[in-house]
């Protein structure tokens, strides 16, 4: 069953809310590909308006004694089967109290068998050092609604629903950025608004992501 976001995190967020001297500093790690490395219109990189960053200032918001680090492993262009093989050496290092998976819009170029090897093999490593995971559907993409493409769109639902299942199977949080995306444009707004360039959120797509995250961290 998908974490319940009410509860999922109860002692991290009541570690977030302690004061000094008894709190402590908290590790949140975002690992993916362009979206979370703050990639906007390419090679712009607009850091200060990425989700990671967005979800630091609503943290801080709602926890002001805390001390926090958002730490961004994200590399643009990457894949998830190339996040899973600097897994260890480069994300498990940092000692997450948190952790969030953002690789399904470019995983479409893998196909779901090995993306779902590579989820997998993230998840489970994670899991063994007790890492709280959030899991991320892919936000939109405007090539498939310029081209008219079915398969486009097709690939980029299958890929959210793979990561749906393995946050369903593993029993972890899901931050379910497709169905923000989906939200948005059917209450008659345009992909259009949420997008810097064809396949990278603006900072109103950005804060539609960080806000799915924050559900988890409900204030003290």
């Amino acid at each position: 069953m998908i974490a319940e976001p009410e509860t999922y995190l109860t002692g991290l967020v009541q570690e977030m809310a302690r004061q000094w001297p008894a709190n402590r500093t908290i590790n949140i790690v975002c690992h993916g590909h362009s979206v979370p490395a703050g990639y906007f219109a390419t090679p712009f990189v607009n850091t200060l308006a990425a989700y990671p960053h967005l979800l630091l200032e609503g943290l801080k918001e709602r926890f002001p004694f805390a001390v926090i680090n958002v730490i961004v492993t994200a590399i643009g262009g990457e894949n998830s089967e190339q996040g899973a093989q600097r897994f260890e050496a480069e994300v498990l290092c940092h000692r997450p109290d948190l952790l969030t998976i953002d690789y399904a819009l470019n995983d479409r170029g893998i196909g779901l068998e090995r993306a779902e090897r590579a989820w997998r093999s993230m998840i489970e490593l994670a899991l063994q050092r007790s890492i709280h995971l959030i899991l991320l559907t892919p936000t939109h993409d405007q090539f498939a609604l310029r081209s008219g493409d079915p398969a486009s769109s097709l690939a980029l639902g299958q890929h959210a629903a793979l990561v749906r299942g393995l946050a369903d199977e593993y029993g972890v949080g899901l931050a379910d950025s497709d169905a923000a995306f989906d939200r948005y444009t059917g209450e008659n707004g345009h992909l259009f608004d949420l997008m810097s360039h064809v396949n990278h959120p603006n900072r109103k797509g950005h804060q539609l992501v960080a806000d799915e995250i924050l559900r988890f961290f409900p204030a003290q």
